[in-house]
C-alpha cells in the first residue's frame, strides 16, 4: 500500500521571550493511502500544530513533511494552496463555515474554487448523505452545532480529497450529537476511500481508528494499531 503522507524528523519551535520554545521534536510516521489515524494526548502536546504541518497550513522549523509525493517545504504559499484545494479535507472544531454563505453555498465553495462541473447538484446530494437536503437555503446561525457540523462533513468531502483532517470534530458537540457525525464521518471516509487523520480528546472516537498515534510533550511516546487494524 503506498503511504500518502510521510513525516521525517519534523520539528517546530518558536522564539518566546528570548527563549526557545519547542513545541514538536523530532517526528517521523509515515501513513498510508485509506488508513484511518487518530492523533491524541494531552492539551498543550502538540496535536493540533502537528495537524498543521501535516496539511500545509504551517510551516516546519526542521524535518519533511511529504504529502501526495510533494515536499511542502519547497512549495510557495500559492503552491500550497493548490495542493490543499485539490488534495486535502478539513473538519474544524469551530465548523468554520463562512456565515454569509447558505448550507449549499458553503459545500460548493471548494468545487467553485477548482472550476468543476455539475457544482449545485453534486452538493445537494451531498447534503443529502448528511441528512440536510432540507436545509440547504439556510444559513450556519440558522442551524444547530451539529447541523453546522455535518455541512462542513459535506463541504470537506466536496472535492474528493486523497486525505482529510479533522481537528477534534466533537469537541463543541454533545454525546448523541457526537455518535451520529463520527458515524456519518467514518461512513463517508469509507464510501470516497480517503485517507483520515484526526486529532480527538475522545478515546471512543480514537478507537474506531485502525490507528493510534499518542503524543505528549511534543515527541511522538506510541504507535499503535487498533483492533480495526
Amino acid at each position: 500500500m503506498e503511504n500518502i503522507l510521510n513525516i521525517s524528523n519534523l520539528t517546530k519551535t518558536y522564539q518566546s521571550a528570548g527563549r526557545t520554545l519547542t513545541v514538536l521534536d523530532n517526528i517521523n510516521f509515515t501513513v498510508a493511502a485509506g488508513s484511518t489515524n487518530a492523533i491524541v494526548g494531552p492539551s498543550g502536546s502538540g496535536k493540533t500544530t502537528l495537524l498543521g504541518l501535516c496539511a500545509g497550513l504551517d510551516r516546519a522549523s526542521a524535518g519533511i513533511v511529504e504529502l501526495n509525493g510533494i515536499n511542502l517545504g519547497k512549495l510557495t504559499e500559492d503552491q500550497l494552496a493548490q495542493v490543499r484545494n485539490q488534495y486535502i479535507g478539513f473538519i474544524f472544531q469551530n465548523f468554520q463555515l463562512l456565515p454569509t454563505l447558505t448550507a449549499l453555498e458553503n459545500v460548493m465553495v471548494p468545487l467553485e474554487l477548482r472550476r468543476e462541473k455539475n457544482i449545485k447538484a453534486r452538493s445537494l446530494d451531498l447534503l443529502d448523505k448528511v441528512g440536510l437536503s432540507d436545509r440547504g437555503h439556510h444559513y450556519p446561525t440558522q442551524l444547530s452545532g451539529g447541523e453546522q457540523q455535518r455541512v462542513s462533513l459535506a463541504r470537506a468531502f466536496s472535492n474528493a480529497p486523497r486525505i482529510l483532517f479533522a481537528d477534534e470534530p466533537t469537541g463543541n458537540l454533545d454525546a448523541e450529537t457526537s455518535e451520529k457525525v463520527v458515524k456519518l464521518l467514518f461512513d463517508l471516509n469509507k464510501e470516497a476511500g480517503t485517507t483520515l487523520v484526526v486529532v480527538t480528546h475522545d478515546l471512543e472516537l480514537a478507537a474506531k481508528t485502525q490507528r493510534i498515534l499518542r503524543i505528549k510533550g511534543g515527541r511522538l511516546i506510541a504507535d499503535d494499531l487498533t483492533i480495526n487494524g
